[in-house]
């Protein structure tokens, strides 16, 4: 199910995680050359991004909404 992208935060491992509409987080790597999302590395990118819908496998399964930190990257934030 597509999902937009309503705010960022990073994890443990210092790694984007997109935080969708539908309560879920999904991870956002820029790891080429496996994955290219050269949009990921700067808060201009990421922040182009918001709105974006991305696929979510948590909601097709039905899994219950994620955790998230306090103070996310998103549209009111520089992060």
């Amino acid at each position: 199910m597509k999902q937009p992208i309503i705010g960022y935060h990073r994890d443990e491992e210092n790694h984007w995680v997109a935080q969708l509409a539908c309560g879920h987080n999904q991870h956002v790597r820029h790891d080429p050359p496996w994955v290219n999302r050269p949009w990921v590395v700067t808060v201009e990118g990421r922040q182009s991004m918001l709105g974006f819908e991305l696929d979510c496998r948590k909601c097709d399964d039905g899994v219950p909404a994620d955790a998230r930190p306090a103070c996310p990257e998103g549209p009111q934030s520089a992060g």
